[in-house]
């Protein structure tokens, strides 16, 4: 399978899940599933964390929202996207293709290294940080890039232009696909430089390969998003990238794998760096510690990577074989076989 292959127009499918499965409600700090109504089990938890009938009514008015928000996901970016390229100016056009200057050494002699046909799993792994089992951190982007990023989305932030959300956990963050940093940055980040590292790390994830992803910031700061609550990612591969820009703690913290039982009694730490990326797998449950320190605030560019073969037979959120449904444009990284996958991919969403 080529890694530049295309999943746009008729070849962006989601997984039907993504209307029930994973619906967060983030004052009880739960992840459940919604299909209308609120299931019974899920109605005594919440009466048990103290939600009153009147409370109960408003989280069902929410998710009902939320429903309505992921039945029309992609065709709601596609208008955001067009309406963004008409009337948002860049403040720094040069960052929309990417350029060997803004990668960190490190990154280009790790590239250079995965590339060769010496190059092992070992080879690679002794050029990083390994943070815990098969989590490393190595530099990606200098410093000066990073400064630029960031005060790019801030100019952004700024703008009349309409703005989409990661997720439902993130309240304050980017899509990098609606802002146009797919095509010139983003497809030639992936294929060329994360890929090559992922496939010798983590050879059992990236399948025929890493044939699409899902790109976007995040933004912790004091009154807005403190931290993230534990989580797996609907990806195959995961890198998270420390941007800046003055923080205290906010460290990751790793648990387990979502197939195994879930223990949050043993997790480890991983502190960020500036213009470092966390390479793990996006099935290993993590989340996000309290940033501290009333003027701190920390910036982060997540990629989710997607490999079409693997999550073709195997939807990575729901863990069943995936009930596609066609989406107008951007899809979650499946593919149907008889797709032609010729031309450049573009991120998916989620």
């Amino acid at each position: 399978m080529s890694l530049t292959e295309n999943n746009t127009g008729s070849g962006a499918f989601v997984c039907a899940c993504i209307f029930t499965k994973n619906y967060f409600i983030a004052k009880y700090n739960m992840h459940i599933d919604f299909n209308g109504n609120l299931d019974e089990k899920v109605v005594l938890e919440l009466r048990r964390k103290g939600a009153a009938e009147k409370e109960l009514k408003s989280i069902v008015s929410d998710l009902k929202d939320e429903l309505s928000r992921r039945k029309h996901l992609s065709e709601t970016s596609v208008e955001r996207a067009a309406i963004i390229s008409t009337c948002y100016t860049r403040k720094h056009p040069h960052l929309f293709a990417l350029k060997r200057e803004f990668l960190h050494p490190k990154l280009l002699e790790m590239v250079a290294v995965a590339k060769s046909t010496q190059a092992t799993a070992n080879s690679i792994a002794c050029m990083t940080e390994t943070c815990a089992e098969k989590v490393w951190r190595f530099p990606v982007f200098t410093n000066q890039f990073c400064n630029e990023f960031i005060d790019e989305m801030c100019n952004f932030e700024s703008s009349d232009a309409p703005k989409g959300r990661p997720n439902t956990m993130n309240n304050y963050g980017i899509l990098l696909n609606e802002l146009g940093f797919d095509s010139g940055f983003l497809n030639d980040f992936r294929v060329n430089y994360i890929y090559p590292i992922a496939r010798l790390l983590l050879p059992e994830w990236v399948g025929d390969g890493l044939d699409s992803h899902k790109a976007f910031t995040v933004k912790y700061k004091h009154g807005e998003d403190l931290d993230l609550s534990y989580h797996f990612d609907n990806a195959e591969v995961t890198i998270n990238i420390c941007l800046g820009k003055s923080f205290e703690d906010g460290s990751l913290y790793f648990g387990n794998m979502k197939t195994e039982h879930n223990n949050l009694l043993h997790t480890t730490e991983v502190k960020h760096k500036v213009g470092y990326g966390i390479l793990h797998r996006g099935q290993h449950r993590h989340g996000a510690m309290e940033i501290s320190g009333e003027d701190s605030e920390r910036h982060n560019l997540i990629v989710w990577l997607r490999s079409s073969s693997l999550r073709n037979k195997l939807c990575p959120m729901c863990g069943t074989t995936p009930e596609l449904v066609s989406q107008p444009k951007w899809g979650d990284g499946f593919t149907k076989p008889e797709i032609n996958r010729s031309q450049e991919s573009s991120c998916q969403l989620s």
